[in-house]
């Protein structure tokens, strides 16, 4: 099978792409340029790929050209501009990236009649959080304050409408949480900014340890995402699926925070300094209620083994494990450990 991965150079979609270059598919991918050091240029995944194209989703002509060019049987769309605190410095990029980025891929898709179907990426933060404990359902209002979730949303109705009006290849919504792993490099990542305070032996400031997330570890949130795809080719799954873990792996910053400092010893710690920045939601946990009952997806890593396997990444390739041969290993035992092949029956 032939699958186009739209931000292949980022971090979900690096993990993406060496899942699906391993198991024998020909992947494509459509991003701007990867990050320094992160896991797409230390894994050497453009090696892996059929097409490596540098595109920026905002350049519509560009964009229908490539797709078109790929004639991608799958097409997954994680291409975004990720980050609420960027979103509040650089807000029009944001809202072009996510909305009319898009509205660009699902044209595309369109123009392109060897498609079969198509996964479109949003994030929990596309729900009206109204701070209540229980996850959210995907029948829960949308909405956002931060130019980010505000965006996110946006582009989850416009999905939606898409599906809704024209017909097409068969697409979904995929919503997930706060996904962790090995070889992220973002800025404004916890788990990031934890890793590189703990190697150089630094306290890391926290900004918001008290703020409660889903956090779920990338092989979980990218298993969710293969099953919707499975689905989708198999004749089902449109429509909105969240993919986030269990109650029990919603955790604040701060145990976060003390959880990875104890794993990784040597003396890491961090520090509170809450207060006067930008607005981030204080709690955010989803209901994936309807992926497991419909879809047989489960969480395989829930709190705190994704987190174990994320300071087990960093602690292996930054002391001169090769990265690719690290992520790998990780596929394989979480594809052992989930105790059946749903979510590989394609992939």
């Amino acid at each position: 099978m032939h699958i186009l991965v739209t931000g292949h150079t980022g971090f979900k979609g690096a993990w993406l792409s060496l899942i699906l270059a391993s198991r024998g598919h020909d992947v494509s991918g459509i991003a701007l340029d990867p990050l320094p050091g992160g896991l797409f240029e230390r894994a050497d995944i453009a090696s892996l790929l059929r097409d490596d194209i540098r595109l920026d989703i905002r350049d519509r002509a560009g964009l229908e050209y490539a797709v078109g060019a790929t004639g991608a049987d799958l097409v997954m769309h994680l291409a975004a501009q990720p980050l609420v605190r960027e979103s509040y410095s650089d807000p029009r990029t944001t809202f072009e990236t996510n909305v009319d980025g898009t509205l660009n891929v699902l044209e595309a898709i369109a123009a392109t009649p060897a498609t079969k179907a198509a996964v479109i990426v949003t994030t929990d933060k596309v729900y009206r959080n109204i701070g209540q404990r229980a996850g959210y359902v995907e029948t829960d209002a949308l909405g956002g304050d931060d130019p980010y979730s505000a965006s996110k949303a946006m582009a989850d109705i416009l999905t939606h409408s898409w599906m809704t009006s024209f017909p097409g290849a068969p697409t979904a919504i995929a919503r997930a949480g706060n996904v962790i792993g090995g070889g992220d490099v973002s800025k404004d990542r916890l788990l990031v900014d934890l890793v590189a305070g703990f190697e150089a032996a630094t306290p890391v400031s926290i900004r918001y340890p008290d703020a409660v997330r889903p956090w779920q570890h990338v092989l979980d949130c990218l298993s969710g995402y293969l099953t919707l795809a499975d689905a989708l080719l198999a004749g089902a799954g449109t429509g909105a699926w969240n993919f986030g873990p269990d109650p029990d792996s919603f955790q604040t910053v701060r145990q976060i925070a003390d959880a990875g400092a104890e794993l990784w010893g040597d003396g890491a710690r961090w520090v509170d300094e809450s207060g006067g920045h930008l607005h981030e939601a204080a709690l955010l946990t989803l209901d994936s209620s309807k992926a497991k009952r419909e879809l047989g997806w489960h969480n395989t890593l829930p709190f705190p083994g994704g987190l174990e396997w994320t300071i087990e990444w960093e602690r292996a390739v930054r002391g001169g494990a090769d990265a690719r041969d690290v992520t790998l290993a990780q596929i394989e035992r979480f594809t052992e450990r989930a105790g059946d092949a749903s979510w590989t029956r394609r992939f």
